[in-house]
């Protein structure tokens, strides 16, 4: 880590943000097929299922479209605090839920919280992050979100054995712990240098940079030509008067902001949180029988979207952004197009006595299609889930960026409510036919990524509006920016490799 060991240290502490959404995630997937669950909210159906599941994501997407003018107002570090009051509160809530309405109320507020904490922590961790790590830094936002289902699972397999309805208590009231964490931790973290200049504090974001950059030495040249860069945008930003979200639909932000918009779509629309929110129903219809044994693989599951998702960590300022989607679309199409043959091809629909689909397939293409799913996880936490998040926070000027990802958050959020509303009764209706969906519209991401998606591994913040200045087929814009590499020495920089 050497002389990043702060940024390091300030970007993992506010990515708990992260850990509290994957929690959410994990915690309720499982205890959905909890029996003291079921009896308590009386067997809710498919669609009672999918409106509990999906109402937490209703919330985040309000809370990311309120997170842009938080953010703005009063720092990226504040509207991170305040995110974990209002989840604390909602989880809470759903932790004493009396009935089926007090638990939907309680996800919402707790969504509210989560939604500002995605739009938050991402551009709070690419703001103080040098470019040479920044994709690295943005990645713990989603690792931490794979450590938050690795632990909700396992938590809740746990909880299974408890014989009351503590068992789906316990699991729900353990989220407030690490939001008091991230509460508590965050006083001592600084405000982002990018915010402190767009307020005037210059001798705070003097500071901050030294602390994050040189040991605490002010006068560092690399503390003074950062400082120096983040000024100039700022002026620039102030002199072009960008700072409205009416300004989003203008040129040349309108052009980001649509990019920003459809990977954040696509993120979800990859299916992932169909396998993480539903997977125990999955394994289930594949012919996982008993009680434990999809909740087992389920766990499973989450140690392979956990350690998938360190090699993005480690090298994705290496690989680049356009070349990891493509290559993880391509495995997640692979994967969803055998899952769909072999559930196609074998499948025999009965219902179990609790109403439950099963599939009836056969052994070796249950086992397959079991293989299948743990790849696709691997495929998404090494491509679509860092970046997802990595894209949208470094591709927008400083007077506009908050607002810009308060936008293209929601998005996110939006899709992710629409696919948590629809698929359980889908995966019921068209079991197979789900899959083939997803796996056209991973084949269909690698044409729009290699087309419209610029690189911007190893590039300054600032030097966005260089990159994103030309023509909007990225493939065919490429020699104007490497002309400005020659012209300015690429202004990658050169300490790079130490840092690896």
């Amino acid at each position: 880590m050497g002389k990043n060991t702060q940024t390091y240290l300030v970007g993992g502490v506010s990515a708990i943000g992260g850990f509290l959404f994957g929690y959410d995630i994990g915690v309720i997937s499982s205890i959905l097929e909890m029996d003291y669950w079921k009896a308590y909210f009386h067997n809710p159906g498919s669609v009672g299922v999918g409106v509990i599941v999906s109402l937490l994501t209703a919330g985040c997407f309000v809370g990311s479209l309120c997170a842009g003018w938080i953010a703005d107002r009063f720092s990226r570090k504040r509207a991170i605090m305040s995110a974990c009051v209002v989840f604390c509160l909602g989880a809470a809530i759903q932790c004493g839920s009396r009935n089926r309405a007090m638990l939907i109320v309680g996800r919402f507020i707790a969504g509210l919280g989560v939604g500002v904490l995605s739009m938050s922590v991402p551009v709070f961790q690419s703001e103080i992050a040098p470019p040479h790590i920044r994709g690295r830094l943005v990645s713990l936002q989603q690792w931490a979100i794979t450590w938050g289902i690795l632990v909700a699972f396992w938590i809740d397999y746990g909880c299974h054995f408890i014989d009351s309805h503590a068992s789906w208590r316990v699991p729900i009231g353990i989220q407030i712990v690490p939001a008091v964490i991230l509460f508590v931790s965050m006083i001592f973290m600084p405000y982002s240098p990018r915010w402190l200049v767009d307020n005037n504090r210059i001798d705070e974001a003097q500071k901050v940079l030294a602390r994050l950059r040189s040991g605490g030495d002010l006068h560092a040249p690399e503390v003074m030509e950062e400082l120096d860069e983040i000024k100039e945008a700022v002026r620039i930003d102030r002199e072009t008067a960008i700072r409205s979200y009416t300004d989003l639909l203008r040129v040349p932000i309108r052009r980001r902001v649509v990019l920003g918009v459809l990977i954040q779509a696509l993120q979800q629309l990859t299916g992932i949180n169909v396998s993480m929110y539903f997977a125990t129903s999955i394994f289930k219809q594949a012919g996982l029988s008993g009680n434990n044994a999809p909740l087992l693989a389920q766990g499973v599951n989450g140690v392979v979207n956990m350690l998938a998702t360190v090699p993005a960590i480690l090298w994705i300022d290496r690989w680049g952004r356009r070349k990891t989607l493509m290559l993880g679309s391509l495995g997640c199409g692979i994967t969803y197009f055998i899952q769909a043959v072999a559930k196609g091809a074998t499948q025999h629909k009965t219902y179990d006595e609790d109403g439950s689909l099963n599939l009836n397939i056969p052994k070796g293409p249950s086992y397959l299609i079991i293989v299948m799913m743990y790849l696709f996880v691997a495929s998404f936490a090494m491509s679509w889930g860092p970046i997802g998040w990595i894209y949208p926070s470094e591709i927008f000027p400083m007077r506009i960026r908050s607002k810009a990802n308060s936008i293209t958050t929601a998005s996110n959020w939006i899709f992710n409510f629409v696919i948590g509303l629809v698929s359980p009764i889908l995966i019921k209706k068209i079991t197979w036919g789900l899959d083939l969906i997803f796996a056209i519209i991973m084949f269909s991401s690698i044409v729009i990524v290699y087309l419209f998606y610029p690189e911007t591994k190893n590039r300054s913040l600032e030097d966005m509006e260089v990159i994103f200045t030309g023509s909007i087929w990225s493939h065919k814009d490429r020699k104007r920016i490497a002309e400005y590499d020659d012209a300015n020495k690429g202004h990658v920089d050169a300490k790079m490799t130490k840092d690896f």
